[in-house]
Order: C-alpha cells, then sequence, then structure tokens
C-alpha cells in the first residue's frame, strides 16, 4: 500500500500510544482504599485522587486529541 493513504503516521501512532499511557497512569493515580458504611477512608478526598489524577488525564486526553489532529508531512 502507498503511504499516502494512511490517515496517520508513525508519529501520530506514537503521540496517541503515549497519550494513552497518560490517561492510564492518570486512572491509577485515582486509586486507592474506598470507603464502606463501617470504616471512612479519608485518603478518597487526597490532593493525589482530586486534583491531580484528573489533571494528568486531561493532559493525556489533550495529547491523543492533538495526535488525531496533527497532519503528517508531505514528503
Amino acid at each position: 500500500m502507498d503511504k499516502k493513504n494512511f490517515a496517520f503516521d508513525k508519529k501520530n501512532l506514537m503521540l496517541i500510544a503515549v497519550g494513552m499511557i497518560v490517561v492510564i497512569i492518570g486512572f491509577l493515580l485515582m486509586t486507592g482504599p474506598s470507603t464502606t458504611i463501617d470504616n471512612f477512608e479519608p485518603d478518597i478526598f487526597s490532593v493525589r485522587r482530586v486534583k491531580v489524577a484528573p489533571m494528568v488525564c486531561l493532559a493525556g486526553f489533550i495529547l491523543m486529541i492533538y495526535a488525531v489532529i496533527r497532519k503528517p508531512r508531505e514528503e
């Protein structure tokens, strides 16, 4: 197949992969112990879970959107 028929080049695919890894890291930062009826866990309101992790996820999604919109270079 001709390379001009592909919508993405190698750099686009690498940016998408990096964006997905960043989103996964953000979701992993959100994990932690949960609160039950018998035990209240104050860690659910930690800065890591409430502020940092969503911003990391947002950065990953923005990176993936950029990777999809980015136009491959003409050779």
